[in-house]
């Protein structure tokens, strides 16, 4: 594999095409903030904006800004949504809203927690690039907000009746893994290597299930035993291998190498377990005993499960030399790059049907932004420099 040639590839699709998306479509220099919902072309086709995309994309040009380059646009871009999200993003007390009109007028209540985990990336990481006290504040008292909630994040907004079926999610902790050494330079040292044990034992110790092959599963009950239920018989192949690139990266910081063997490990055992036989890519969800799955839209094959799945491919044979990483990470990337990439206008496909045909050509929505495109594309850049 020409791996100067494949660094180049990641690098210029983010810089020259990804990232110039971005900037001449999204910017609401008007009201602040961003458009995320963009037609193939740019056109934006709905003004709402989304708590979790508006701080992603903070978190994105900031933390380009303090590692690639300090270019002016991409911090005067960070500012923009950062100040907006100041202003109108949470309740005063830093619950942030899940969305807002294009004004910042709130649309849905602060229930979930996802908000506040994007929100504090996004302040830590422009803290660091403006050395804004205040930002950094937002970011800290955001991070205590979020471990106070750990036992019931949706808090008053939980639909689900007290004392019944008590499932976690393995959201949360997969999430904290990556949160952690995001503000690390905000916390307290004894404090920080707490969240990361508390972390890696609930990813490696609880979802991580050797008894059913080695798979991580999405929820288990407080005790965290199975539940023969839709919600704990749930498989999320692309998020349980999102969450071994955060372990390897934490493995790595330890100075860990059984960390990272286990986390390519598990990265292998979930994408053959996953990767659709009949007509190639990664299914959404699968159900671990077979049954047809609660979600409806389950065999799509979605751009952050794919992209994802390239850095922890690349970060396990960076890091451990395996074949079998460098094998399936030839296999996956011919399948992104073939199937997500639009050859005819910039940024990526979100959604493909299972056949990999596009369902819908919109390139940010509700759900997409300017976030895991961007962020893959400059980590597998970054991963393959040190190969």
């Amino acid at each position: 594999m020409d791996f100067k040639k494949l660094e180049n590839l990641y690098k210029t699709e983010l810089l020259d095409n990804v990232l110039p998306f971005w900037l001449q479509h999204s910017l609401d220099t008007e009201c602040g903030g961003y458009f995320t919902c963009l037609g193939r072309d740019g056109a934006v086709f709905d003004t709402d904006k989304f708590i979790w995309l508006q701080a992603r994309q903070v978190w994105l040009f900031s933390m380009l800004y303090n590692n690639v380059e300090q270019r002016k646009e991409w911090l005067d871009c960070a500012l923009l949504g950062g100040e907006f999200l100041k202003k109108h993003g949470h309740d005063g007390a830093y619950n942030w809203y899940f969305s807002l009109d294009r004004q910042g007028n709130p649309l849905v209540e602060p229930y979930n927690i996802f908000s506040y985990t994007f929100a504090t990336m996004a302040f830590g990481q422009l803290s660091r690039a403006t050395g804004n006290k205040e930002y950094a504040d937002i970011a800290l008292k955001t991070f205590q907000l979020i471990l106070s909630k750990q036992d019931n994040p949706k808090g008053k907004w939980n639909k689900a009746y007290p004392g019944t079926r008590n499932l976690k999610n393995f959201a949360l902790p997969m999430i904290l893994c990556n949160l952690a050494l995001e503000i690390e330079y905000l916390l307290d040292k004894d404090f920080l290597n707490k969240v990361i044990d508390t972390c890696i034992h609930e990813v490696l110790e609880v979802f991580y299930r050797p008894e059913l092959g080695g798979i991580i599963i999405e929820n288990v009950t407080t005790e965290g035993a199975l539940s023969d239920t839709f919600e704990g018989r749930v498989i999320n192949p692309g998020h349980a291998i999102e969450a071994m690139w955060f372990i390897m990266d934490l493995g790595k910081r330890l100075s860990r190498p059984d960390l990272i063997e286990k986390a390519v490990k598990i990265t292998l055992t979930m994408l053959d377990y996953g990767w659709d036989k009949q007509y190639g890519g990664i299914f959404y969800f699968m159900d671990r005993l077979g049954h047809p799955t609660q979600q409806l839209e389950w065999d799509q094959k979605l751009w952050w499960v794919h992209i994802e799945t390239l850095i922890s491919l690349l970060k396990g044979y960076s890091l451990t030399k395996s074949e079998a990483c460098l094998k399936w990470f030839e296999k996956v990337h011919d399948y992104t790059w073939a199937h997500f990439k639009d050859k005819e206008y910039p940024e990526w496909y979100g959604y493909l049907n299972r056949q990999g045909e596009v369902l819908l050509p919109l390139k940010g929505g509700k759900w997409k932004g300017c976030f895991h495109v961007p962020r893959g594309l400059y980590q597998c850049w970054k991963t393959i420099e040190t190969i």
